[in-house]
């Protein structure tokens, strides 16, 4: 089977609104409209193309925990988005995806803005499968904070 390229909305409307920040925030309200509980941690996107997708968060009090750090589902929250997004925009075009797990780890405390990025070398996936979506949620020093592996069960389509 030949790979065909991505047909995502997702990334059709990335590609038409991503020069202007409208645009992006845009896409982002679109893809929270799509995704509802997404909307909890307002993700900006600013980076959508297959194999990397990047998005940026606030640090504000309705994603903290008890110790005025970042909350961890506000982060599983923003790998969930940044790994299923790039896994959407890269997958061949005669197959679909649904995610099957996810292991995290909690690397420092989260105490400023986040910036989650799902980053792949390799997306020319063939038939049933696993996936691993590698996402990594750096603070605003660059340091990495959390790290999740999110497994997705890809299958072609009928």
């Amino acid at each position: 089977m030949n790979y065909t390229p991505s047909k995502s909305p997702a990334l059709r409307l990335w590609k038409s609104l991503k020069n202007t920040a409208p645009g992006r925030w845009l896409v982002s309200q679109i893809l929270c409209y799509k995704a509802p509980y997404f909307r909890s941690i307002k993700p900006r996107l600013t980076r959508v193309e297959p194999g990397h997708v990047e998005l940026r968060f606030k640090k504000r009090w309705s994603v903290t925990n008890h110790i005025d750090t970042v909350h961890a589902i506000a982060m599983c929250n923003s790998a969930e988005l940044a790994g299923g997004l790039c896994l959407d925009v890269s997958l061949d075009a005669n197959h679909r995806w649904i995610p099957a797990g996810m292991t995290v780890q909690y690397l420092k405390m989260a105490k400023t803005d986040l910036r989650a990025v799902c980053k792949l070398e390799k997306y020319d996936w063939q038939g049933k499968q696993d996936v691993i979506m590698p996402v990594s949620v750096y603070d605003t020093n660059d340091v990495e904070v959390f790290h999740a592996d999110i497994t997705m069960r890809v299958s072609p389509r009928k």
